[in-house]
């Protein structure tokens, strides 16, 4: 699989299955997962973006070690993507009404816990690595984001 094809893969996985399962680590050096709604915006071809409030424990870990990994898979289990990056928190109403209108209705559950639209922040992954896996298969590829210069 060429470089491309992986990037593809990987974006196409995460259009499809529209959540994702974010990890970071605390103070402590404990990992802590959450699902989460990302989307990736056109203009913006390493980044994913998801958007949470400023008052979840994610942006304390985030300040302190901005280093994640997020995985995602296919309903079935036949396709697995994880990609690695470095979180921004990016605290521009525009861009937050952009992501936020890109997911759409996925955050039902979010608003039942973020109560105030004004704490919204953007959390914008910087796509360091990529990495696609088809269990079933001896397809295993990996690949740095760098190296997939590709533009949608």
């Amino acid at each position: 699989m060429d470089k491309y094809a992986v990037l593809n893969e990987v974006r196409s996985l995460i259009d499809e299955v529209k959540f994702g399962i974010l990890a970071t680590v605390d103070a402590d050096g404990y990992p802590h997962q959450r699902w989460m709604s990302p989307v990736l915006l056109p203009r913006f071809s390493h980044s994913l973006f998801c958007v949470t409030s400023e008052r979840f424990g994610k942006i304390l870990q985030l300040e302190k070690n901005p280093q994640v990994s997020w995985i995602f898979q296919s309903l079935r289990l036949d396709r697995i993507a994880t990609v690695r990056g470095l979180v921004e928190i990016v605290r521009d109403p525009m861009l937050a009404a952009e992501v936020q209108e890109a997911i759409g209705p996925r955050l039902q559950v979010f608003w039942k816990y973020a109560e105030n639209p004004p704490e919204l922040v953007v959390l914008e992954t910087a796509i360091e690595e990529y990495q696609f896996f088809v269990p079933l298969s001896s397809v295993n590829e990996y690949m740095k984001a760098e190296v997939a210069n590709h533009e949608d």
